[in-house]
């Protein structure tokens, strides 16, 4: 039997544990997507460009969503991950004993494409299926987002990815 796992990448809170538009936009899309018997599997770990609390990212993730209503029993372990690239890396295990699996990776719209890029470089053989949360960013912030993404994926373009596998 194919088992469904949503999986919420990390973003940004602040040091003392709130979670930023950007989090809460993308935990509100799982909250949307989830029914009794989906896992949930949140990424985020710390990293000075999004974490600098004491507990790592997902923790806080993971709260919002049973504070959602979403049961404690379908989470699974959580990837301490530090960016992107480390979410795929660090998901791939934890995925690898649950036999046959389609996953929902849910991010912000603008963040799509890199997403798109990455997880099906790293996570080749599994079915994937990936959601944008609308973004509610004013116009200038949200321009600045879509130019560092482009940024980023010209990079991913031109150099490749750089990720060991666990």
């Amino acid at each position: 039997m194919t088992k469904e796992v949503l999986i919420v990448l990390g973003s940004p809170n602040s040091q003392r544990g709130k979670l930023s538009i950007i989090s809460r936009g993308r935990l509100e899309c799982c909250v949307k997507l989830y029914s009794k018997g989906k896992l949930i599997l949140c990424t985020g770990g710390w990293g000075e460009h999004f974490n600098t609390s004491k507990e790592a990212h997902a923790v806080y993730a993971k709260r919002f969503l049973i504070e959602m209503g979403i049961n404690e029993e379908d989470f699974l372990d959580f990837a301490l991950s530090e960016n992107t690239v480390d979410d795929a890396v660090k998901i791939k295990p934890i995925i690898s004993n649950l036999g046959k699996v389609v996953l929902t990776i849910i991010t912000s719209d603008y963040h799509l494409e890199r997403v798109t890029l990455i997880f099906n470089e790293i996570l080749k053989d599994v079915q994937k299926k990936y959601v944008g949360a609308k973004s509610t960013f004013d116009k200038f912030k949200l321009e600045q987002l879509i130019s560092h993404e482009k940024k980023a994926i010209d990079l991913i373009k031109r150099n490749g990815l750089y990720y060991e596998d666990l």
